[in-house]
């Protein structure tokens, strides 16, 4: 028996991949240690999707590598040698191989270094898990996807998509909910086209789960625009029942369409902004996010000015801002570079105004009251949530779980505050 130490990073596809690593470890008679002094072996489950974020892993492996080492995640599997120079003795484990975690585990604890990096699961539906949150089920619906964007490494990493049966999810939501789980987040490397290698997709997985006789909530993670055309008239229907959060995670990246054509991303702006406007139509109060990569080598001035534009006309509640990062093995890493202080300027235009946008949307929830699911710890308390996913704080003291009805009275960029009044 050894003691092992798990620590996360990037997507919630990760983390809910380090809950089946944790659950595979303690069903193999290992115990999880709560720091890396106090265990014998660490396991880093890694994001490689940014540059910055490729450069922060690097980091804690070196810092981790004093003793046995595994390296999971995307990272391994799309920069093996990246791994390889800066800790040559740990181990690596792809984001589709964790079915092999005990041996791998094991055999690095014996001092003999595996790489596991084949694409041998074929779901990772009903496998053990140690659940980071107790009230929160996050469920892998899928792997891989169906793009070829030029500037994305997570292809590279999780390969084609492998959706997983509707039924087969709907029994794994079925026991999150029954072990207590309050909320359930449906994730994968993209929900939009979840489904279509199996004749399934989004909109029936989520009525199917929506039916399940329960009360919970659900969160349906992100899709990419390119779908949508598909799906958007059932999508939004699905949306009807309550138990789903009103947000959509849709990641646009450009307002301009000749980028988003040199991106490879397979849809328009227009795809985008048709589909917040159709969200906000049909149920008003409704939270849309979504993902912006300022400086992409083609991006000139005029193409800079139409993401500005865009981002006016629908006003997104949440702008993931991204500066462009060549990352290696895609294609875009290959094109002549835009200059570092260009892409700051345009990266600090973008956040003055969405940082702006935000907290005038959030002013308008002041004075609103209603239901609010506590379902996450932070630095700060315990974080709520309400119809529309705003995330949500309160002075009281409430417990991981628990609903009250709260009404708001102060608002931030990235969050509201509230009094319980019920």
């Amino acid at each position: 028996m050894a003691k092992i130490f798990i620590e996360a990073y990037g997507c919630s596809a990760s983390f809910a991949d380090s809950e089946m690593i944790a659950g595979m470890i303690s069903n193999g008679g290992h115990t999880l240690a709560n720091t890396p002094a106090e265990s014998d072996l660490s396991i880093i489950v890694t994001c490689s999707v940014k540059d910055a974020t490729a450069n922060r892993m690097i980091h804690r492996i070196k810092s981790l590598n004093s003793k046995p080492l595994v390296v999971a995640g995307c990272l391994p599997k799309a920069e093996p040698k990246t791994v390889e120079k800066f800790a040559e003795n740990a181990s690596m484990l792809g984001p589709n191989s964790i079915g092999q975690t005990l041996q791998v585990v094991n055999s690095t604890l014996k001092g003999n270094t595996i790489t596991a990096l084949k694409d041998t699961d074929t779901s990772k539906i009903g496998l053990p898990k140690v659940r980071l949150n107790p009230a929160v089920g996050i469920i892998e619906i899928a792997s891989g996807c169906l793009s070829e964007c030029t500037f994305c490494q997570t292809k590279l990493a999780k390969g084609e998509l492998c959706s997983y049966r509707v039924g087969d999810i709907v029994r794994q939501v079925e026991s999150e909910v029954n072990d207590g789980c309050k909320e359930i987040w449906l994730t994968s490397t993209d929900n939009g086209c979840y489904g279509f290698d199996i004749g399934a997709d989004l909109p029936e997985l989520i009525n199917a789960v929506s039916n399940i006789p329960k009360d919970f909530k659900i969160r349906v993670g992100m899709m990419n625009p390119m779908y949508m055309p598909r799906i958007k008239d059932r999508l939004i229907d699905s949306y009807n029942n309550p138990k789903i959060y009103k947000f959509l995670h849709i990641p646009v990246q450009s307002g301009s369409n000749k980028v988003l054509h040199d991106m490879k991303r397979g849809h328009t702006a227009e795809t985008f902004i048709n589909m917040a406007k159709r969200a906000r139509q049909k149920f008003g109060d409704f939270t849309i996010s979504t993902d912006v990569i300022v400086g992409f080598p083609s991006e000139n001035t005029e193409d800079f000015a139409e993401t500005t534009n865009m981002i006016k006309q629908i006003r997104p509640d949440i702008v993931n801002l991204s500066r462009y990062s060549a990352r290696p093995g895609t294609e875009a890493a290959k094109q002549e570079q835009i200059d570092d202080a260009e892409i700051k300027r345009r990266s600090k235009i973008i956040f003055d105004m969405i940082s702006k946008i935000s907290l005038e949307n959030n002013k308008k929830w002041i004075g609103w009251s209603g239901d609010v699911l506590f379902s996450e710890k932070t630095d700060e308390s315990i974080k709520g949530r309400n119809f529309a996913y705003k995330p949500i704080y309160v002075e009281d003291a409430v417990k991981i779980g628990s609903i009250h009805t709260v009404k708001i009275r102060q608002a931030t960029t990235n969050s509201l505050r509230g009094i319980i009044v019920s």
